[in-house]
């Protein structure tokens, strides 16, 4: 009972340092298993010495936009690195993911009729809330249907490529059952999976390739990348168009800083991935079959809602919030990284009750 009234002194909302493994709260440090930075980039030394690198090259940041008649060539080079590694004919770099996606969706949504997966980001959303409340697979299989069946010719699909709080890939290759002259075009949000999921080149090589499928990825690069930026992968013809809009246009880009850490960082991506795996193997080793979790992936679900109460009399803190509403029960999940130690995962697994 004294621990619960300690607990609940405790601010977890006014943190005054970096998040990495350990978290120093009222003098006690926290092993810290939430958050997104998944292959611990934000406190991976090497990374931080690019980007350090990179500021006394270009300087903090960079206010004009892209279509200012002079400007850094980094941007450019930027763009053709990010198209390389994660297996697109173009890319188009943004100052943040929600940008990113944003400018896709109003740059592309005239194109056709405009349907939602369930639970799209809300950086997805033209307007309100889309009103999806299937599972995804009854979506799909709705969408084959009403797709085959409708008159119109051009559709715009619009979905995340995974859901990470209830964690579950989403497999696209439905899309092949719809009737060749329909044309489609696929906006997906892989802001949690690239650099992480298959291994680490994300979503877009696993998307369907068809003539009458256009593909095109939208990412916030601020997580498993570990900079404050937004990436668009797709075919040249759409990723110039959408270099043609307005936002882009108007708006201004990136630190230059960050991505030159990320152009040189190659190297440091594969080791953290690489660990990042190891600490996934660790940990699910342990686990037994009610708790939910996606293969690569480094988050893992549990239905036990006292479950974070539990681990923070152990000095444990996980992700833990109501969801979807604030009345919500909580959502319980233990988020790895590459920043965690096998001494922190053997102490996490020894505190959990199986």
């Amino acid at each position: 009972m004294a621990e619960t009234i300690i607990n609940m002194m405790l601010d977890f909302k006014s943190i005054k340092q970096p998040f990495s493994n350990t978290i120093n709260i009222g003098s006690t440090n926290y092993l810290y298993f939430g958050g997104t930075a998944y292959m611990g980039i934000p406190q991976n030394q090497d990374f931080i010495d690019l980007y350090i690198e990179g500021i006394k090259k270009f300087g903090l940041n960079n206010g004009t936009s892209r279509t200012n008649n002079i400007q850094l060539g980094i941007y450019n080079d930027a763009e053709k690195i990010a198209a390389a590694r994660f297996g697109a004919e173009k890319a188009l770099i943004t100052s943040s993911g929600y940008l990113a996606a944003q400018l896709t969706v109003k740059g592309l949504s005239t194109l056709g009729r405009v349907m939602y997966a369930p639970s799209a980001h809300p950086a997805l959303w033209l307007n309100d809330q889309p009103t999806t409340r299937q599972t995804f697979n009854d979506w799909k299989k709705e969408t084959i249907k009403l797709i085959n069946a409708s008159e119109e010719k051009n559709w715009v699909l619009i979905s995340n490529s995974m859901n990470n709080l209830f964690p579950e890939i989403y497999d696209f290759n439905f899309l092949t059952e719809i009737h060749p002259e329909k044309k489609i075009i696929l906006i997906v949000d892989d802001s949690h999976g690239i650099g992480i999921n298959n291994n680490g080149m994300g979503a877009l090589i696993n998307l369907p390739v068809k003539s009458n499928i256009e593909r095109i990825v939208v990412a916030s690069m601020a997580k498993a990348l570990g900079v404050d930026a937004g990436l668009v992968l797709g075919s040249n013809a759409l990723i110039t168009k959408l270099k043609s809009g307005s936002i882009f246009i108007g708006a201004s880009p990136p630190s230059a800083a960050g991505l030159f850490a990320f152009i040189k960082a190659e190297k440091i991506y594969q080791h953290a991935w690489t660990k990042l795996q190891e600490n996934i193997k660790l940990l699910t080793a342990q686990l037994n079959k009610k708790w939910v979790f996606e293969p690569e992936f480094p988050a893992f679900l549990t239905q036990d809602s006292s479950l974070a109460e539990r681990l923070l009399s152990e000095k444990i803190l996980i992700s833990s919030f109501p969801y979807p509403k604030p009345e919500s029960r909580p959502i319980n999940r233990i988020v790895l990284s590459s920043w965690h130690e096998k001494e922190d995962i053997k102490k996490l697994v020894a505190a959990i009750d199986f």
